[in-house]
């Protein structure tokens, strides 16, 4: 209130005593800051969808303090927006503070946006999560028979969704849920951090996730995905915490991804052993670019080994692999059934590796013993070229299974610089074929050099996948900025 106090002298007296005192209360909280005044910023975004309509999670009593648990404004706010869906779709914005709060469903025509100084802390309560059934794909939870808890921020049967911020962060606060699998003590399969099903035209990008309890990112029968610039950080001996899922899902993009994680930074699946092959959806026309890697004890991608609805024509460049257990890593077993097949990496730098080259026929674990065991995988057309790799212990262990051998192979243009104490056996191959060329060291006799006269680099299509046709928007809203 900037006017000077001799505009007062035409006011009655006691107006001016209470005029005058509003002056000196306003002043005070200004000086001492216990008085915000807020103005509005634009903030522009991109995404797949613009919304009419925004609230802020305060709108809904949401308290960023830390410790008030907003569970009941996150599920209020979604509820009281999901009324915008037919008309033009909605945002809720999460301002600046620390949020606390349990699982929350997602609306159609949607965006969730996190403020650069956002974080959204996972409740550590079980009572926060409730339980809900196994995956159809899968016949029970990962970690324990039965049943799972609900993810953090879940969605179902939903369609044009954004998941989205200034690299705000949701914070899964793991360590509690690590220590009851580790002890033994998990009575449902612990909550991942977002999971989306049966949905269509989903984005998530631009956020940090840290610390999930399981899986951090798992969109599961959905069809048109694309994830992009996520960082993901979690301890490197941290069970299961697989960076991003992409499970019997259909035209999915990942790219632009920094993953440091305790399991693989990315495994496609499509469902277990016969509950998977009954489910019978694949996961198909993926695309991976541009993602850095650190897994000491696991993959850069993985192909499985829940792969019994089969994975076809995942396609992988400009991949950067730290201190990682193996680049592309195939996994899967008697009993899966499936196919693993149309596979294309290219682009790939490693630096600290146990493995490049990875493929195991015996993976071995099964929700139960109904599995057929005469379901066998076809693991097929597999193809890597253009790659770089030092410090490096065993250059490939190529395992398919007896009587039903991984076939098709093809690598080309690969160059790997072994370790000092790298192991004696550069090369292990079992029940495979294929062929190669201009690879070092040279790989085994099941992988046949093709000499200069017929050596062609392995395939990669030229022609674009679907998703790289859905477009972009340059959205826009405004927050509230506090002085």
């Amino acid at each position: 209130m900037a006017f000077p106090l001799s505009t007062l002298t035409h006011i009655p007296a006691i107006r001016r005593v209470l005029l005058l005192a509003v002056v000196i209360l306003t002043a005070f909280g200004n000086v001492h800051g216990r008085h915000k005044v807020h103005k509005w910023e634009t903030v522009e975004y991109s995404a797949i969808s613009c919304r009419a309509h925004t609230a802020s999670l305060t709108d809904f009593g949401g308290i960023g303090d830390g410790t008030t648990l907003n569970t009941d404004a996150f599920r209020t706010a979604v509820d009281h927006l999901s009324q915008f869906q037919s008309d033009g779709g909605s945002m809720l914005y999460v301002p600046a503070g620390k949020w606390l709060t349990g699982s929350f469903n997602l609306t159609s025509h949607f965006t969730l946006y996190l403020d650069k100084d956002a974080v959204l802390l996972a409740s550590q309560d079980e009572n926060d999560y409730p339980v809900i059934a196994p995956l159809p794909s899968y016949g029970r939870g990962r970690d324990t028979d039965g049943g799972r808890f609900i993810s953090l921020v879940f969605g179902s049967n939903l369609t044009d969704v954004v998941i989205t911020g200034e690299n705000g962060t949701i914070d899964g606060q793991g360590q509690l849920w690590w220590d009851k699998f580790h002890n033994g003590e998990l009575k449902f399969t612990r909550p991942y951090l977002i999971e989306i099903m049966y949905s269509d035209n989903i984005q998530i990008s631009s956020l940090t996730l840290i610390n999930s309890p399981s899986w951090n990112v798992h969109p599961v029968y959905c069809s048109n995905i694309i994830i992009q610039g996520i960082t993901i950080l979690a301890p490197v001996r941290s069970p299961n915490t697989d960076g991003i899922n992409p499970d019997s899902c259909i035209n999915t993009r990942i790219e632009d991804c920094y993953i440091v994680s305790g399991d693989d930074c990315i495994a496609v699946k499509s469902g277990w052993d016969e509950y998977g092959v009954a489910f019978g959806m694949p996961t198909k026309q993926l695309a991976i670019r541009r993602i850095t890697c650190i897994s000491p004890t696991s993959a850069t991608i993985a192909l499985g080994s829940e792969m019994s609805g089969g994975i076809q024509d995942v396609r992988a460049e400009d991949i950067v692999a730290i201190n990682t257990e193996s680049a592309v890593r195939i996994k899967t077993a008697v009993g899966r059934g499936g196919y693993v097949k149309d596979i294309y990496v290219r682009g790939v730098t490693m630096k600290t590796m146990k493995y490049v080259f990875w493929m195991t026929g015996d993976y071995g674990s099964h929700p139960d013993n109904n599995y057929d065991p005469n379901a066998l995988p076809v693991i097929e057309n597999i193809n890597y070229r253009d790659m770089v790799a030092e410090n490096v212990t065993i250059a490939a262990k190529l395992a398919g299974i007896s009587g039903d051998p991984f076939t098709g192979i093809c690598i080309s243009n690969v160059t790997i610089e072994m370790a000092p104490k790298a192991k004696k056996l550069f090369w292990n191959c079992t029940d495979i074929s294929g062929i190669s060329s201009g690879v070092v060291p040279q790989p085994c006799d099941l992988l046949p050099d093709q000499g200069t006269e017929y050596a062609s680099p392995c395939n990669f299509p030229t022609e674009s996948l679907p998703i790289d046709d859905m477009e972009i928007q340059t959205c826009s809203c405004r927050k509230k900025i506090y002085n």
